[in-house]
């Protein structure tokens, strides 16, 4: 990122093309400040505009500023001989001011978009103006990177060398704001930040300013480059790492470290409020052991991930829901129930699963997504059909789903609870109910069996059950 302070005598000015935009010329700036550089685009009036406010404010000499021309203004000789005058107007107007660099030649340059000072100026602007209206109404404040990186970079300098007159513009503000903020997300991108050659994801942002985040989202950004993330672990509630290439939790439990082992974990690599962790959409291929950093976790989201097993969920004795759609997994241990503890809901939807086998003494659960699977038997169902709590399930998706009465020969190992079932996101109807206790009737006669009704039981139907 550009730091102008730093390379006042390495900043080079030039109008290299020009476009012609629905009979509007544009001039393309090309801005270089050390080796960062990116471009901007002007028509002639936004000089002009510029021009007038550094004469009445600065005493830039007037006549210095190409004239406008009426008639003739399109023709490409004239527009090239205009581009020329244009560059020698910057580099000239630039000499004479560099020292001060006045806000509105920043801005005509973009400097407030990715130089450190200026942008800073800019973001100590917008919470001056708005800062109490975003934290009072509880809203989400999305930084981007560079901003971040900015704000890192000025927590690094106990002054700058260019003095801020105007109190608006104080980093104070930053840092007043960021103390504040309880919904905290950074969005980083793979490509070049804007016209530049910035890349977001190769800065390391310093995090330390933001003391009461409780919601905290990183979106596209490597946590790697994060450092002074401790007061985050003391505050974040609920923690969201998204499209991060994220391959294993240690990486985000220790990330500023460089040795990231959990042997050598301690209390300030502890998590102590998250009780929502969500890590979609990353490269996860095992939950390994530094899942155990954030103790209090009660909904874990690993959604569309490379996980194949289960493993180490028994570090989270509060964890009640587990969602592991959209992932590798083609089977389950029989002994499923010891590694989940008391799990209320799981999620395995969209993998490759046959069997409904290992939840079959899963007591706890209320909740079971095995929906865009490849179970295929109707018979899987007598796995789940005893389970007391359970009261949602989804099959949708497998091939199972599109045999003949299906919704029917799910319901009707459910028994009595067959009413309480949602099935698909739908609960049954009358008739359904009516059609299951024909099937159970006739499953109980074909087996030679008598039905044992205790003296508050009663028939799920009215019907007369068919003589066989």
């Amino acid at each position: 990122m550009a730091c102008f302070l730093l390379n006042q005598e390495d900043v080079q000015l030039n109008i290299p093309s020009y476009e012609i935009n629905d009979g509007v010329t544009y001039y393309t700036v090309q801005v270089n400040v050390g080796s960062v550089k990116w471009t901007v685009k002007h028509r002639y009036s936004e000089f002009a505009e510029l021009h007038d406010t550094l004469v009445s404010d600065h005493c830039v000499e007037k006549d210095i500023l190409p004239p406008k021309k009426l008639i003739g203004n399109k023709s490409e000789i004239f527009v090239e001989k205009r581009r020329i005058a244009l560059e020698n107007y910057l580099n000239a107007v630039y000499v004479y001011l560099k020292k001060i660099m006045p806000r509105s030649l920043a801005i005509f340059l973009e400097l407030h978009i990715y130089e450190i000072f200026f942008l800073l100026q800019s973001l100590a602007y917008q919470f001056f103006t708005e800062g109490e209206s975003l934290l009072q109404n509880s809203k989400n404040f999305s930084f981007d990177v560079v901003q971040l990186y900015a704000i890192s970079e000025r927590l690094r300098q106990p002054r700058p060398s260019l003095e801020v007159t105007d109190k608006k513009y104080d980093f104070s503000h930053v840092l007043d704001f960021n103390s504040h903020l309880k919904d905290l997300s950074i969005n980083g991108s793979d490509a070049a930040y804007g016209t530049s050659n910035i890349y977001p994801t190769t800065l390391r942002v310093d995090l330390s300013t933001f003391k009461n985040v409780e919601n905290f989202t990183v979106y596209n950004y490597p946590v790697d480059k994060i450092y002074n993330m401790g007061n985050l672990r003391d505050t974040v509630k609920v923690l969201k790492v998204h499209n991060t290439k994220l391959k294993n939790i240690i990486e985000l439990t220790m990330c500023e470290e460089v040795h990231k082992h959990i042997s050598s974990a301690s209390d300030c690599h502890v998590w102590f409020k998250v009780t929502h962790l969500d890590l979609s959409d990353n490269c996860i291929e095992e939950i390994d052991e530094a899942i155990k950093l954030l103790p209090h976790i009660e909904s874990l989201i690993l959604n569309n991930n490379k996980l194949k097993k289960i493993s180490n969920i028994t570090l989270l004795p509060r964890l009640s829901q587990l969602h592991l759609a959209s992932n590798s997994f083609t089977s389950l241990p029989e002994n499923l129930h010891t590694k989940l503890g008391k799990i209320v809901f799981i999620d395995l939807s969209r993998n490759c699963l046959t069997s409904l086998s290992s939840f079959s003494k899963m007591y706890c659960l209320e909740g079971l997504d095995v929906s865009c699977n490849r179970i295929e038997n109707i018979e899987e169902v007598k796995y789940i059909g005893h389970l007391p709590c359970l009261e949602n399930l989804r099959l949708t998706g497998n091939p199972v789903s599109t045999i003949v009465d299906y919704r029917i020969k799910v319901l009707e190992p459910f028994g009595k609870r067959a009413a309480d079932i949602y099935l698909d996101n739908e609960k049954p109807n009358q008739k359904e109910l009516d059609t299951v206790s024909i099937f159970q009737a006739l499953r109980i006669a074909k087996e030679g069996k008598s039905p044992t009704f205790s003296s508050n039981d009663a028939p799920l139907f009215s019907a007369e059950i068919p003589t066989v």
